[in-house]
């Protein structure tokens, strides 16, 4: 059940500190695994599925051992019906030994997916639907959710991707590459999406979709993307933006943000948001930031 790892470089010469213990849970699916073996690469005592009941004596072997200069473990709901008592054994540790806990989730479209894929069954059972589970299980987690120090949403994160986040969030000092930023254009028509953080509407700008030229095209065609940028309001926006934002997210880091999204959305998400989204994210990768783009509605034609 322990896996045993050498701690790195980096941690021997840090010289002696309180210890440091990170209890990983979650939902079913959302990547506790990923974690727990990210943690074990960077020298924490790594331990899987450890009994509530033995959390207390892992915490004493974590502050006595001088060995040890970080540990990591796994609660979930494989723990049954002892999972009840974790809040109480979580708060009791954290009096003597320096705890983090870090709350694995996603959506319930990636859950059922990744369920999908690998072909196992729900913990909770065969019983019913790997949807219902998934559900249950939430509910069930609630009040362990509310404790949290680090939420992560593991939704929009390869195992790849989640695993290097990890690295930078424990495995040193936090920089603005440490959050990671989704820049996303989306249709009103269709919708906020449901995950923003901030939500811009540039729908003030004039749209493109009336000339014939472009109604076929998007906001990534340069020719659309140089009519957009003709218009000085389209320029002093942007400017204004940038400038937000990178006064914006050092404060998010400092409050222990991991990642943010950030919405443009215009009438259809084709044109003046994809533009925007485009070039915000340019302006974000040009000031530090590491950042992403997607356009949820955008129609596949010729650019």
């Amino acid at each position: 059940m322990a896996r045993r790892s050498t701690p790195s470089s980096k941690r021997q010469q840090a010289g002696a500190r309180k210890p440091e213990l990170v209890v990983i849970t979650g939902l079913s699916g959302s990547g506790k695994g990923s974690v727990l073996k990210a943690l074990e690469d960077l020298g924490f005592y790594s331990v899987d599925n450890l009994p509530v009941s033995l959390i207390p004596k892992f915490a004493e072997l974590t502050r006595d051992n001088p060995s040890i200069q970080a540990a990591a473990l796994v609660v979930d709901i494989r723990e049954g019906e002892g999972l009840k008592r974790f809040p109480q054994v979580f708060a009791s540790i954290r009096q003597s030994v320096e705890a983090k806990l870090v709350f694995l989730e996603a959506d319930d479209e990636a859950i059922i997916r990744r369920f999908s894929e690998t072909r196992r069954p729900h913990p909770l059972g065969t019983g019913k639907s790997v949807t219902k589970s998934v559900r249950s299980e939430r509910a069930l987690l609630a009040p362990i959710r509310a404790m949290a120090d680090l939420i992560i949403d593991s939704s929009k994160f390869t195992v790849h991707e989640l695993r290097e986040f990890i690295g930078e969030r424990f495995g040193g000092q936090r920089d603005q590459a440490n959050i990671v930023i989704y820049v996303t254009s989306f249709g009103y028509r269709n919708g906020v999406p449901p995950d923003s953080d901030l939500v811009f509407d540039v729908r003030f700008l004039p749209n493109p979709n009336y000339i014939p030229e472009f109604k076929h095209l998007t906001g990534r065609h340069p020719k659309v993307a140089r009519y957009i940028r003709s218009f000085p309001q389209t320029v002093e926006f942007v400017q204004r933006i940038s400038d937000l934002l990178v006064y914006l997210l050092p404060h998010y880091i400092r409050e222990g943000k991991s990642y943010l999204t950030i919405a443009f959305g215009c009438t259809g998400g084709q044109h003046r948001s994809v533009m925007m989204a485009e070039q915000i994210r340019k302006n974000l990768a040009g000031a530090g930031f590491k950042s992403k783009v997607s356009h949820r509605d955008i129609v596949k034609h010729n650019g």
